[in-house]
């Protein structure tokens, strides 16, 4: 008899549980995308770059950005990428430069990180599973390190352990992480893998192509033409 009361109760907690997860994901849903108020005089920044012409065309983006808004900026690459934090580190160097401030306040203004990687090309995909549970982990470490306000995206598999942290931690309430994801120009027809993820899973809040074609086919987003 006492068995099956704590039972009862064991029930009627883990409905409680998933009736609160349940509506506070559907307010997360809710307000993806619409602007928050107040809104601050600076935002911290996570940036994520990707091998190839992924870091090329983020740090076009970087380069028109109100700089004096998206402070800190944190650069955030593959564990195995070490040119694009590299490049970042140039950007970063030379916008001080231009401001006349020393290199040793290049700290107060950007930080670089790097992260496991969910899969190595070539890798199989039984051992990524492991690999992407650690990248995920990695992840949640460095959200909760920089809690960035704004994190912007514009395709490497590096952002999708990110954004998915970054989507969790606003359903329990922890943190809310505006994502921002631009698609690469080099996706004329079709999204990459990383974007249509952010867009089926609906992690983004602000999701934008660069091609009218694509938006189109995927209304939700956003045209704004060539943006890098």
């Amino acid at each position: 008899m006492e068995g099956s009361q704590y039972r009862g109760y064991g029930m009627i907690l883990l409905g409680a549980v998933v009736s609160i997860t349940i509506i506070r994901l559907a307010y997360v849903l809710y307000w993806i995308g619409r602007p928050l108020r107040p809104m601050p005089k600076h935002l911290s920044t996570l940036i994520v770059l990707g091998s190839g012409g992924h870091t090329a065309e983020m740090l076009r983006l970087v380069n028109v950005l109100q700089k004096d808004r998206f402070v800190p900026r944190f650069y955030i690459a593959a564990g195995t990428d070490n040119m694009s934090l590299q490049k970042a580190r140039v950007l970063e160097d030379s916008l001080l430069e231009n401001k006349g401030i020393g290199n040793k306040d290049i700290e107060k203004l950007a930080y670089f990180e790097q992260i496991y990687r969910s899969r190595e090309v070539g890798q199989s995909y039984i051992t990524s599973i492991y690999t992407t549970i650690l990248a995920i982990v990695h992840a949640l470490w460095l959200m909760l390190k920089f809690r960035p306000e704004v994190i912007i995206c514009n395709g490497p598999g590096t952002c999708i352990p990110i954004c998915l942290v970054a989507f969790i931690l606003k359903v329990i309430g922890v943190r809310w992480s505006s994502i921002f994801y631009i698609e690469s120009i080099a996706r004329v027809r079709r999204l990459s893998l990383s974007g249509l993820l952010l867009y089926k899973l609906h992690l983004a809040d602000q999701f934008y192509v660069q091609w009218p074609q694509l938006q189109r086919k995927y209304p939700r987003a956003h045209y704004v033409g060539c943006v890098m």
